[in-house]
């Protein structure tokens, strides 16, 4: 019986952070005006300051089609927005 109930509740614990952890999380927040019904965002800290990029050098074993999507960020900025300087190496496989 003992082990019937342990394993309810630890099953329970399981969903119940499962669930938790897949909630939205929106990093911009809404103030409402005093004198009017609509709101205003405000954007973030993080976005509203200015990044300096963080140098990283990235070692690719060979140059793919698997690297497919991550040439795709690269060509659309999205390590930059990110605070990303991204300088890709090809390692050319392990020595």
């Amino acid at each position: 019986m003992k082990k019937r109930l342990l394993t309810f509740t630890l099953a329970a614990v399981m969903i119940l952070s499962l669930l938790t952890a897949c909630t939205a999380n929106d990093s911009k927040e809404t103030t409402a005006k005093p004198d009017s019904n609509q709101t205003e965002e405000t954007p973030s800290p993080e976005k509203s300051q200015n990044k300096e990029l963080v140098d990283v050098t990235l070692n690719e074993v060979a140059h793919s089609i698997f690297y497919a999507p991550m040439y795709a960020a690269i060509e659309n900025g999205y390590f930059e927005s990110e605070g990303i300087n991204l300088d890709l190496v090809c390692g050319f496989g392990v020595m």
